[in-house]
């Protein structure tokens, strides 16, 4: 096992991207992303250290390998390749061969921002996706690979290679790796303050009372 598994990932498990989200807003980190999710409802969590690829328009100057193969083979049991095409949605960034190799490397899964293809491909496998959205056009001809492993952009956050991902039904989250034990002990501080007020709540208690005993606006603070 390797040192994220070891241990962070029962502990990311154990959380969600929002409380991930808050507990970087306490710490005033940046990290919260918007408008990526499971493609399928039914695709859960998603953990892992990220690896990175960033895309550019294709053009005169040509890429060797197709999109997508030196990340996967860069990759490691539990990561997670993250792919910023800046949000595209007329071309795809990830289709089933690519799903089909990362999920033989081990790798818990991709977040794109930007569209993928081949979903029916990634369901009977299942390799969970996240992306903007799903569009039929390849990325041949289209879109190539600029850089692997660098730092790049997703959906407005900056990510580096090794920074952690998690990814849940409500969107994506990064986090710096050096901050990654400042930021999960807090975000179960906060996970717990979260479940004793859903308790009082469940026990009856209005939330006017809920609200006055936990000080739920500044409960970051």
């Amino acid at each position: 096992m390797n040192e994220f598994d070891v241990k962070y990932r029962q502990r990311c498990q154990a959380l969600s991207t929002t409380n991930l989200s808050d507990a970087l807003d306490a710490l005033g980190l940046r990290g919260a992303t918007y408008g990526i999710r499971p493609i399928m409802e039914s695709w859960g969590k998603v953990v892992g250290r990220a690896v990175t690829v960033k895309l550019t328009a294709a053009g005169l100057t040509k890429n060797p390998t197709h999109l997508g193969i030196k990340a996967i083979d860069l990759a490691e049991e539990g990561d997670v390749i993250v792919v910023d095409n800046g949000g595209r949605l007329d071309i795809s960034c990830w289709g089933g061969c690519l799903a089909n190799g990362a999920k033989m490397k081990g790798v818990s899964g991709v977040v794109i921002d930007g569209a993928a293809r081949d979903i029916d491909d990634c369901i009977e496998i299942n390799f969970p996706v996240y992306a903007r959205g799903t569009v039929v056009a390849t990325a041949r001809g289209r879109a190539m690979e600029e850089s692997t492993n660098a730092l790049i952009q997703f959906g407005g956050v900056q990510v580096r290679p090794g920074d952690l991902i998690m990814g849940d039904h409500s969107g994506v989250v990064v986090v710096p790796w050096e901050r990654v034990d400042d930021v999960l002990e807090k975000a179960e501080a906060l996970c717990r303050k979260e479940e004793n007020m859903i308790a009082d709540i469940r026990s009856g208690m209005s939330m006017v009372e809920v609200d006055r005993k936990y000080n739920y606006e500044k409960m970051l603070k």
